[in-house]
């Protein structure tokens, strides 16, 4: 992988409306930019700390397909630099994305990290795996005390990808987030507290 992001989301359509306002020669510098082979340790990081993200897909009809998709922290697996994947378990029964992906392979994904406004962009081409396809990914993709049952696998070979601006990305915390931030307050409390009933005693 070593395509430029701008490359594939700027279309000839959408270079004429830069054209028209004004935009097209900053973005034309940004199509020339030297892209980095694979995902680098900033990326992977990232990725691994994610509980969610946001996976289209186009449908036969031509209309594309937003779903979200979540698991406890790190279910979205790094195989390789420019490779990821999770495991597809069984939900609701529509199917609605692997019935898109089994005639169109073009996927787009969002990750989100509200809390420090971030925003990875992916293209990638997805390819649908049977599980006992591939018994060496079954230490890497299984996930311990999460009780769902698995379909298949989902592997996206990426594309390209690309950090989008963090303007109008409101803060937003996890529950954990917010205990994890209130634990030394709350930890000095009970520190104040053993003081009180020392001096009360």
């Amino acid at each position: 992988m070593a395509t430029n992001y701008a490359s594939l989301a700027f279309t000839d359509q959408v270079k004429v409306l830069q054209e028209k306002y004004g935009s097209r020669a900053s973005y034309e510098r940004m199509e020339k930019r030297q892209v980095i082979d694979g995902l680098s340790e900033n990326e992977v990081h990232f990725i691994r700390e994610r509980d969610s993200f946001y996976m289209a897909t186009i449908g036969e009809n031509g209309f594309p397909y937003i779903q979200h998709r979540g698991g406890p922290k790190g279910f979205l697996k790094v195989i390789d630099r420019n490779t990821i994947g999770f495991i597809d378990f069984s939900g609701n029964k529509q199917y609605i994305s692997v019935g898109n992906l089994a005639t169109h392979k073009n996927t787009s994904l969002i990750l989100m990290d509200y809390a420090a406004q971030a925003r990875l962009k992916i293209y990638a081409r997805t390819e649908i795996v049977t599980l006992n396809a591939k018994p060496e990914w079954a230490n890497l993709f299984t996930l311990e005390n999460y009780a769902a049952k698995p379909e298949r696998i989902l592997v996206l070979h990426i594309e390209a990808y690309d950090w989008n601006c963090p303007q109008h990305i409101t803060p937003r915390y996890t529950a954990e987030e917010v205990e994890e931030a209130l634990e030394p307050q709350r930890a000095y409390i009970r520190q104040l507290e053993e003081e009180l009933k020392k001096r009360s005693a």
